[in-house]
């Protein structure tokens, strides 16, 4: 099974991009990962929400392959303490046969198109992060769970 993290737009900020680099490389031990940037919406200005989320969609649905499983980090998905998390991984990496996909969407949220095609929502926490954070604060939770699945040190009760 290959984890992917489908994300839409680039990060305007360098930092963002080092600490994502820097938990993605450490995972990479543990299992085959790669985050998918999709290009940002052009024209937003002249735009509803609804229609950028719109936009958004098909550019997510497009980016899923056939026997992907999709997960949605949204704001009204499940929460999980990081033990919970890391025992949810584990019962996808023997359940999900492709590739497992956690997507991070644009400001507004998922179109019903792609709310529809994702069997699980997740949330990080019931705060508010910008969407550049919260990916490498993803990544490193997914990092973490690897730690406490191999019972390594990084995670401390």
């Amino acid at each position: 099974m290959k984890v992917v993290l489908l994300v839409v737009g680039k990060t305007d900020s360098g930092s963002w991009d080092k600490a994502l680099d820097d938990y993605a490389g450490r995972l990479k031990h543990y299992i085959p990962f790669e985050t998918e940037v999709i290009p940002d919406v052009k024209n937003v200005k002249n735009m509803t929400e609804s229609q950028q989320k719109e936009q958004e969609g098909r550019l997510i649905l497009k980016a899923l392959q056939g026997g992907d499983y999709c997960i949605l980090l949204d704001e009204h998905g499940k929460e999980y303490t990081s033990k919970q998390f890391a025992s949810h991984i584990d019962r996808m990496m023997h359940t999900v046969p492709k590739r497992l996909v956690f997507v991070i969407g644009g400001p507004y949220g998922f179109s019903d198109e792609v709310y529809a095609k994702a069997p699980e929502r997740l949330s990080l926490s019931k705060m508010t992060f910008s969407h550049q954070m919260i990916r490498p604060i993803f990544v490193e939770q997914l990092y973490r769970a690897m730690t406490i699945l191999r019972g390594e040190p990084y995670h401390h009760e």
